[in-house]
């Protein structure tokens, strides 16, 4: 599932650790009578509060989905308090909730953290209750996240998670770890690495790749032009001809996990953004690479997959009927379970479709601009009727999580991958699976096709990139690593 998988999994390990050392049931904790003076610091929210909150609260308490509505990720989110209202009345630590919650005091309010987790000590609880008697007072500075040390991944991780076929379906491009392998589709052959110049590392180490970190995302120009990257807070545009880097565009929040022309290769956008942080979605000029819009607030969490609409798109005229205005728009979709649509340039919303629930994880647009389909870490797909601006069907598409979706040129067929290790063609009409793509034995990450649909590859944890016909859905050969690579047999001399 990308991304999310990685630092859920991360953020719960401390926790899981922790709770080896004491015992399921807790009781009330014991009362140690703390005062100002007993600080070595003055109390402050952020040196004092933050800290045992993220340490004990925040990895249920935060994000999209906080448990029981109540965010404890930052002090405005705090003192609005969730489903249970209020949970720090100032100067009152003894009728806060928060409080008496993680003094674990009463069955009521619920003792925190719950059974099984690391309770508070004595002394973490004392500084809450400090804090609060003396007037539960905002932050006296804006904390700011240290800015995490990028390194290169380790010579063993190779996981291709970003695929791109050229439009003449000649050329295949793999994102495998930080490296880019371009091959030739015919006959496997390892044509070149792609080699960002001057690439180093914070602490000045070089490295001999397309980006610092992993890959995660990669689209080819409709007209074979270009081929464009995407990596943490990074896009790099290649020339597809030669394999040389030619614009660089960084500034981003987190890492770029998707991107897609327009049909008429004028424009391409990216997507991405920090989890339970506001989504980030741009779209740039092609060929000036200059910023055409940058959408604001558009998703309250990471932005996993965009789509352009068809070029051309009838929008009814507000107050005025049966009076339409042509616009181009896109499709977005985001780990905080919404599909939206928006107008270019604009950058106004048009639609939101509600219905997985779990992070949507890419969406695609059907060339006649009808439906929408949406591949989620719930194991399946929406398909939407624009129009109508509701759910046409559901389609119980993967047994883990759809990770990618993408429509087959103007087909009425789109292609999914998942992490049960198939790739997956399906009819957007009927939802009728119309061919499987199997073979492999990993989470496929990846999946792309050539405009025609004739040639399918993907690739996820294991390294391997498969090509397929895309008409029959059978294996023809396996792209790997460079190194892996057996040598070509020499043609025999007449």
């Amino acid at each position: 599932m990308r991304l999310c998988l990685t630092l859920a999994v991360l953020a719960a390990l401390p926790l899981f650790a922790s709770a080896q050392d004491f015992k399921k049931e807790v009781g009330p904790l014991k009362i140690i009578k703390m005062e100002l003076k007993d600080l070595k610091v003055p109390l402050a929210y952020e040196e004092h509060v933050d800290v045992i909150l993220h340490k004990r609260c925040t990895v249920c308490h935060s994000g999209n989905q906080p448990e029981g509505k109540l965010d404890l990720s930052s002090y405005e989110n705090l003192m609005k308090g969730g489903k249970s209202g209020e949970v720090v009345k100032p100067g009152k630590a003894d009728d806060s909730i928060l409080y008496k919650s993680m003094g674990r005091f009463a069955a009521r309010p619920r003792p925190m953290p719950p059974k099984g987790d690391a309770p508070c000590t004595p002394e973490e609880l004392a500084i809450i209750k400090l804090w609060i008697d003396n007037g539960a007072k905002a932050p006296l500075t804006i904390k700011k996240r240290p800015e995490p040390d990028i390194t290169i991944p380790p010579a063993s991780v190779k996981p291709v998670r970003a695929l791109a076929v050229s439009p003449d379906k000649t050329t295949v491009a793999a994102g495998r770890g930080n490296q880019i392998h371009i091959y030739d589709a015919g006959s496997g052959k390892h044509i070149r690495s792609l080699i960002s110049p001057n690439l180093k590392t914070k602490k000045g180490l070089d490295v001999k790749a397309a980006h610092i970190s992993l890959v995660e995302a990669m689209a080819w120009s409709p007209d074979g032009k270009y081929l464009v990257s995407g990596s943490y807070k990074e896009l790099t545009v290649w020339d597809a001809m030669t394999g040389e880097e030619r614009h660089k565009v960084t500034g981003f929040k987190f890492i770029v996990v998707a991107i897609a022309f327009s049909q008429d290769g004028k424009m391409f956008g990216v997507a991405g953004g920090e989890p339970t942080v506001d989504g980030e979605v741009k779209l740039f000029e092609v060929g000036t690479w200059k910023l055409v819009m940058d959408l604001k607030n558009c998703h309250s969490d990471t932005v996993y997959g965009l789509a352009f609409s068809p070029e051309k798109m009838k929008l009814p005229i507000e107050g005025q009927k049966d009076k339409f205005r042509e616009v181009q728009m896109i499709a977005t979709c985001s780990a905080d379970k919404f599909v939206k649509t928006w107008t270019i340039p604009d950058g106004k919303m048009v639609k939101s479709f509600e219905g997985h629930t779990h992070h949507v994880l890419d969406v695609g647009w059907a060339a006649d601009g009808k439906l929408l389909a949406s591949a989620g870490a719930d194991n399946t797909v929406k398909i939407w009727d624009f129009d109508k601006g509701e759910q046409a069907r559901t389609i119980n598409a993967h047994a883990k999580q759809v990770t990618r979706l993408l429509f087959v040129g103007k087909k009425n067929e789109f292609l999914t991958a998942g992490g049960d290790n198939i790739v997956k063609r399906f009819n957007a009409t009927n939802g009728g699976n119309t061919g499987s793509f199997t073979g492999g034995t990993d989470f496929i990450y990846a999946v792309a096709c050539s405009s025609d649909g004739a040639v399918v590859v993907s690739g996820g944890q294991e390294g391997v990139v498969r090509i397929y016909n895309g008409t029959n859905a059978q294996f023809q050969r396996n792209l790997l690593p460079p190194d892996a690579q057996p040598p070509m047999k020499e043609e025999k001399k007449k």
